[in-house]
C-alpha cells in the first residue's frame, strides 16, 4: 500500500517539474503526509495548477464520507471493476507530486524506510479523483492514489508500491480517452531507478513533520 509520502519542494521546483503556475497558494514543506490531509493534486480537468483534495476517496454516490478512510488507496489490478475506482479511473485521474515515500517493513521492528529515485528528483504517483457532495450541495474533493505489486527492490520492504508514473507518460495520464493505453501505465516503476533506506519511527506519527523523519538511522 501507500500510507505515507514527503512532497517538500520549492515553488520554483514544482512550476519547473510540473508545468503549473503557483501565484497566492502558500506551499509549506509536508514530511508526513498523510490519510484525510488535504494534500497537492494536478487534476485532468486543471492541469496548470496545484489543486488541494483530501487523500480517501469518498465515490459521489457514497452515504457518508467516512468511506474515504477505507480508499486511500486502489489496486490496479482490479481498478477497472471496483464499483468505487471504476467510473474515476476513466475520466478523473490526477498526478500526486511527492519526492519520496514511506513504508513500513514487516520484520520485528516493523522498520520505516524512506524510498526515493536515485537521482533524488520529484516524482508524481498515479492517482484519482472524486468530487461527493453533501445534502446542502458543497462538494468535498476526494483521492487516492494506485498501487501495483512491488518491483525488486519494493519486495525486500513490502509486496506493494505506489504507482509511479515515468515522466513523459504524466501528460497521458491525465489525458488518454483509450483504456487499452491507461492500463499500459498500471505497471511498476523500474527497481533499478530507486533506492531506500531506513528511517526513524517518528514517521509512525501524523503528527510529526519535521527534516528529522527524513535522516537515515
Amino acid at each position: 500500500m501507500c500510507g505515507r509520502f514527503s512532497f517538500t519542494l520549492s515553488d520554483k521546483i514544482i512550476e519547473e517539474r510540473f508545468d503549473v503556475d503557483i501565484e497566492d497558494e502558500e506551499i509549506i514543506p509536508r514530511f508526513n503526509c498523510a490519510p484525510s490531509q488535504k494534500l497537492a493534486v494536478i487534476t485532468s480537468d486543471n492541469q496548470r495548477k496545484l489543486s488541494f483534495y483530501k487523500w480517501g476517496l469518498v465515490p459521489s454516490w457514497a452515504k457518508d464520507i467516512s468511506i474515504g478512510n477505507k480508499m486511500i488507496n486502489a489496486k490496479a489490478e482490479t481498478i477497472f471493476e471496483k464499483p468505487s475506482f471504476r467510473n474515476a479511473i476513466k475520466s478523473r485521474r490526477c498526478l500526486v507530486p511527492a519526492d519520496s515515500f514511506y513504508e513500513w517493513k514487516q520484520d520485528k521492528e516493523k522498520t520505516p524506510y524512506r524510498i526515493l529515485l536515485k537521482n533524488e528528483v520529484p516524482f508524481a504517483m498515479a492517482g484519482i479523483w472524486e468530487t461527493w457532495k453533501d445534502t446542502e450541495g458543497k462538494p468535498l474533493h476526494t483521492f487516492s492514489i494506485i498501487t501495483t505489486e512491488a518491483n525488486e527492490m519494493m519486495k525486500e520492504i513490502h509486496e506493494r508500491m505506489p504507482l509511479i508514473l515515468q515522466r513523459n507518460d504524466e501528460k497521458k495520464w491525465l489525458n488518454s480517452k483509450n483504456e487499452t493505453e491507461i492500463k499500459s501505465l498500471l505497471i511498476p516503476f523500474p527497481s533499478e531507478l530507486m533506492t531506500a533506506y531506513p528511517i526513524s519511527k517518528l514517521v509512525n506519527s501524523a503528527a510529526n513533520n519535521s527534516a528529522e523523519i527524513q535522516k537515515p538511522v
